[in-house]
């Protein structure tokens, strides 16, 4: 399945299966993204870089570093430390995806602005 940013500085593919999307409500998401972040995964042996001219990366946790287009701004990317798995932006993905939010992460962050689905179990707080 092939994504892109806004401009088309950033182009990826991932072969499926794509992991089911999380919805992420921490702080650190809802700066970078502009509300919750809604992402997807793949292990990196499933991911491709088709074009990169306008991507660039910032260390945002000595656990993560997040990837965006330094062109139009467009946030992509959720990298974790060691790990072979890359998470990129559901909203970037091309054409119909068959994805749903599997869960919730970080509910207790939330902002204010929105409401969550009811009933959220304790894993989908987390």
């Amino acid at each position: 399945m092939r994504g892109s940013c806004l401009c088309g500085g950033v182009v990826f593919e991932a072969a499926l299966p794509l992991r089911s999307v999380i919805a992420c409500h921490c702080t650190q998401c809802r700066k970078t993204s502009g509300h919750f972040w809604a992402a997807s995964s793949v292990p990196l042996a499933q991911f491709a870089l088709i074009e990169e001219k306008g991507l660039k990366w910032f260390q945002s946790s000595p656990q993560a570093r997040r990837g965006f287009c330094d062109t139009c701004g467009s946030s992509l990317f959720w990298q974790p430390e060691g790990e072979d798995r890359i998470s990129f932006a559901a909203g970037a993905l091309d054409g119909p995806t068959g994805l749903a939010i599997a869960s919730h992460w970080h509910a207790q962050d939330a902002g204010d602005y929105y409401d969550l689905p009811e009933g959220l179990s304790p894993q989908a707080q987390a």
